[in-house]
């Protein structure tokens, strides 16, 4: 079963995808988008995983939107094992991904490679689906996540003001996340 399980990169970035964000549910071709992946492979490991009971589908007008099963047996242990798997930053990127962000990356004493109790999050355009991901990631790893978000266009905006803050931030050491800066 674990050898079917993970035998394609696709498949573990759709099970990091819907796993970190179990009360949502997502389309092929979103899913698709979302991990940059082809919408056909996406689509035979998502019916590869519900046939295996991880992931549940639902058909509504035209579209079939699937989801984590919380009720399949194999749920907190596969949650557990992506989560070990991607670590923290992988974690963070997954709920990211969910959340619709354009661009993120971690900044301050976690990216210069200290043992740190708080992470430093700063994103470009995401959903308020991003705030319980990332509580959920704070009990998971035992460390506090502080975000910072802000819009595309207010990125833009300070940018090309040449905002003092965000110099600083881009000009330090990061780790990105998702997206170009």
């Amino acid at each position: 079963m674990l050898k079917s399980l993970f035998s394609s990169s696709i498949r573990a970035d759709v099970l990091a995808l819907l796993l970190n964000s179990p009360d949502e549910q997502f389309y092929i071709r979103e899913i698709a988008k979302l991990l940059r992946k082809n919408p056909s492979g996406v689509k035979r490991e998502l019916d590869n995983l519900e046939k295996m009971g991880v992931v549940i589908s639902e058909k509504v007008a035209n579209l079939k939107y699937f989801r984590a099963d919380k009720d399949s047996p194999l749920y907190s242990e596969l949650k557990n094992l992506i989560a070990k798997s991607l670590g923290l930053p992988g974690a963070i990127k997954a709920v990211l991904r969910a959340s619709g962000a354009k661009a993120a990356f971690i900044y301050g004493p976690y990216a210069e490679g200290e043992d740190v109790d708080t992470v430093n999050l700063f994103v470009i355009g995401a959903s308020l689906a991003l705030t319980k991901g990332l509580k959920d990631i704070e009990k998971k790893f035992g460390q506090r996540v502080e975000s910072i978000v802000i819009e595309e266009a207010e990125y833009r905006l300070k940018r090309k003001k040449k905002d003092a803050n965000l110099k600083r931030l881009l000009s330090g050491k990061k780790i990105t996340l998702i997206g170009r800066l």
